[in-house]
């Protein structure tokens, strides 16, 4: 049975004085500097942020990524400083008004936008694809929802979703045509708190009060997990610098959701810079080989392992957890551990992987689906040939492939077999849903593929390795750092003869913002601070 770890690792752990960096942002918080403290993996960010909170009695707020963590910091924070989301900042202002449009019946998306006035027989012709009115539909109520998530005071043709298969900026100009006057009619039905036709939602209140300029009350504000921002949180938060001390605490090396609209709020904001690199989650040899994500995306901060812990890089026959590239790389190890006998859990559970099986299964079928990735493909040979010849959609061949190996039907059934975590012999996760989350061992999947190489030779006249995209080097870099004991590289095991894997030899070190070593405090320097766990 594996170990299940909770928003901030393993607990309990057994505690230890601050770290001089730890003192370091407490002296910084102390002088009341703005703050941006670049918090590597396992480095016990919350942790800190504790520790400036209880060093004060100012009234303050802690900003959390979700309910969860939120939740978890009101047990670790003083009672002067208030923890929540900014979600629920935002209903006790705003979204408490529309209560009872949130409890309302959920329908389907073609359903809305047909009362929002979309013909069922629209059909518009974009390059050599057709949107229907089920994918307007669903494409109206996307784009609300990426106007939501932004800082803009209306609604452009920025916040329309460019489709698979249409991708490009002549072909989502036509689209966004269709689409922006639905949008602004479905963002004008919202604004009523008693009826409407779109199902009212929490990003729609979030909105409603970042567009209200809302002041929020506090001597200082932390926000946590800031590398994953919304810049609608951030035009908020940033607004309040005036009147409060901003901290902000993340890793810009984990910023991995800018695909959903994230920002890292991180990197330029306008305050001190701090860091802290010593890593209470593994050893030396993982933080090693962490440092070689770190330094090709340059990030701000090289780890430290502890040096009471021995992490092994190796082969692990029987992982606690399997971290995959793609939601696709997730269903084939599930397929193949459930084959072997295994007992097998899915991050997150499995609606997000069956809802694409059966998109997938209609699809070869004959008929459409309104999944929102595939929508505008009107059969699986064209999206068969969009994935093996559309650099756009790459990413969806480990699906094609999947699926023309194992039937679509089979899929769901093995999905249907999923265990909870807590039953399971190891949990399969995407990276993007481990984030966060540690296991004692972990394998990365074979769906992390090596980089394309290039056109060119070298003195061998072999080809040579093309660059490390960025966005993969940090989705690499959070997926080797959930392992605690023992890490198998799999499926990034090619960084090893890469050139990029020397980045760190060469690396330029990151600035030092102490004179004392980031390891740990002396006895007496600690005196001053309350005792710190270990955090994630």
């Amino acid at each position: 049975m594996h170990h299940r770890d909770g928003p901030d690792g393993p607990t309990p752990r057994t505690p230890h004085s601050p770290t001089s960096e730890q003192l370091a942002a407490a002296d910084a918080f102390h002088a009341g500097d703005h703050l941006v403290l670049q918090a590597g993996a396992g480095t016990g960010k919350t942790t800190t942020l504790a520790i400036l909170a209880r060093s004060t009695r100012r009234p303050g707020r802690y900003l959390a990524f979700n309910k969860a963590i939120a939740q978890d910091a009101t047990r670790r924070f003083p009672a002067h400083v208030t923890c929540s989301t900014a979600h629920s900042l935002a209903y006790a202002a705003v979204g408490h008004r529309f209560q009872r449009r949130m409890n309302a019946p959920r329908q389907a998306g073609w359903r809305t936008g047909s009362a929002l006035g979309i013909d069922t027989g629209f059909r518009l012709r974009i390059g050599t694809r057709t949107v229907s009115s089920k994918a307007l539909s669903y494409t109206v109520l996307r784009t609300v929802t990426e106007f939501c998530r932004s800082a803009d005071p209306v609604l452009n043709a920025a916040h329309v979703p460019r489709l698979r298969g249409a991708e490009s900026d002549a072909l989502h100009g036509q689209l966004a045509q269709a689409v922006l006057p639905y949008a602004r009619k479905a963002w004008a039905d919202l604004q009523d708190p008693d009826r409407g036709a779109v199902r009212f939602e929490h990003d729609h209140y979030l909105k409603m009060w970042a567009l209200s300029a809302p002041v929020i009350r506090a001597d200082f504000l932390l926000l946590d997990e800031a590398q994953d921002t919304n810049p609608v949180v951030e035009q908020v938060f940033s607004a309040q610098r005036a009147h409060a001390q901003l901290v902000l605490v993340g890793d810009s090396a984990q910023a991995i959701y800018g695909w959903r609209g994230a920002r890292d709020v991180m990197t330029g904001f306008r305050g001190r810079q701090l860091t802290l690199s010593q890593s209470f989650r593994f050893g030396p040899a993982l933080a090693a080989a962490a440092n070689r994500w770190l330094a090709i995306v340059d990030a701000p901060v090289r780890l430290i392992g502890s040096p009471l812990l021995d992490t092994e890089l190796g082969p692990v026959p029987r992982p606690d957890a399997v971290l995959c590239r793609s939601n696709a790389g997730a269903m084939a190890e599930v397929i193949r551990l459930l084959s072997d006998g295994r007992r097998v859990a899915l991050a997150g559970g499995g609606d997000s992987l069956t809802a694409l099986a059966r998109a997938a299964y209609e699809l070869q079928r004959g008929s459409r689906t309104a999944h929102p990735e595939l929508t505008l493909f009107e059969s699986w040979e064209e999206l068969r040939e969009y994935a093996t010849a559309d650099p756009s959609g790459r990413d969806l061949l480990p699906l094609v492939e999947l699926l023309d190996e194992h039937s679509a039907e089979s899929v769901l059934r093995a999905l249907g077999c999923l265990s909870s975590e807590d039953r399971a012999e190891l949990t399969v996760s995407t990276a993007h849903r481990a984030k966060g989350r540690e296991w004692s061992s972990v394998r990365i999947a074979a769906d992390f593929t090596e980089p394309d190489e290039l056109e060119e030779t070298g003195e061998d006249g072999e080809p040579l390795p093309g660059p490390v995209d960025l966005d993969e080097a940090r989705l690499a870099y959070v997926a080797i750092t959930r392992a605690r004991k023992r890490l198998d590289l799999g499926g990034l095991s090619w960084i090893n003869s890469h050139p990029a894997g020397d980045a760190l030899t060469h690396a330029h070190a990151p600035r030092t913002v102490t004179t004392q070593p980031p390891g740990f405090a002396s006895p007496r320097a600690a005196q001053s601070y309350p005792q710190a766990g270990q955090g994630a």
